[in-house]
């Protein structure tokens, strides 16, 4: 049986992950509250939220789990021509609601036509921000914004969440100019959460939970180099 979370109750422990589901791959726990406490700690301990408008909040943790270690990234020599073309500027944290409402927005070939990101969500991601947890990248064409993603960052470890484009390659652009700068900055590992083709092109790959587990236990609790997410002027891309 799923353990079911107190919604008043932000410091209750998660299960062990172990006992997570097989099917469906890593359904965990229901209920609870998207607090600050909360969120922070399911991301340490590899566990993330994932559910439609009008169901209990669940909490995942997939096994084996899609990661992209900064410096096994890979840029196709199609997108590198876009990147020296210069089509986009690229920010950090300038318009963290701006992409999240993006993101947020139905997708064509979405079941249902709806999305994931629920306005609860919304609010608790954006109250993330406020404190200096969640973080977004923006990609930009002639001061409008055509693509981006966010996502949380603890330690040494970026938990990507989602990313969208409403010009071709925009959010590549952003992504790759991401990971560029999480290796600058000391990252060593940006969770993907689950397997997908797009993702996989870049190079990520899939690790055992119990490894991606160990890596939190470490580099949740490392700093990174204290340039992160101090970009002060757009970078072209």
């Amino acid at each position: 049986m799923l353990t079911l979370l107190d919604p008043s109750d932000s410091h209750q422990d998660f299960p062990p992950i172990d006992e997570a589901l097989s099917d469906p791959n890593g359904l965990l726990a229901v209920g609870g509250n998207l607090s600050p406490n909360r969120l922070l700690n399911a991301y340490r301990q590899g566990i993330f939220p994932w559910y439609n408008e009008g169901e209990p909040i669940l909490w995942w943790s997939p096994d084996p789990r899609l990661v992209l270690f900064p410096e096994k990234l890979k840029v196709s020599r199609s997108l590198r021509k876009i990147l020296k073309q210069k089509k986009f500027s690229v920010t950090f944290d300038q318009d963290f609601t701006g992409v999240i409402e993006a993101c947020a927005r139905p997708r064509i070939g979405y079941v249902g036509d709806g999305t994931w990101i629920t306005p609860e969500m919304k609010l608790a991601y954006i109250r993330l921000h406020q404190l200096g947890h969640a973080h977004s990248v923006e990609a930009w064409q002639a001061n409008e914004l055509v693509g981006g993603l966010y996502g949380v960052a603890i330690g040494r470890v970026f938990f990507g969440e989602s990313m969208f484009y409403h010009r071709s390659n925009a959010s590549k652009v952003a992504f790759v100019t991401l990971v560029e700068s999480l290796k600058r900055w000391d990252y060593a590992l940006i969770d993907c959460q689950v397997h997908t083709q797009h993702l996989t092109a870049f190079g990520a790959e899939t690790i055992p939970r119990k490894r991606f587990v160990e890596k939190l236990n470490i580099l949740c609790n490392e700093l990174p180099n204290t340039e992160a997410w101090t970009l002060k002027k757009p970078m072209e891309g």
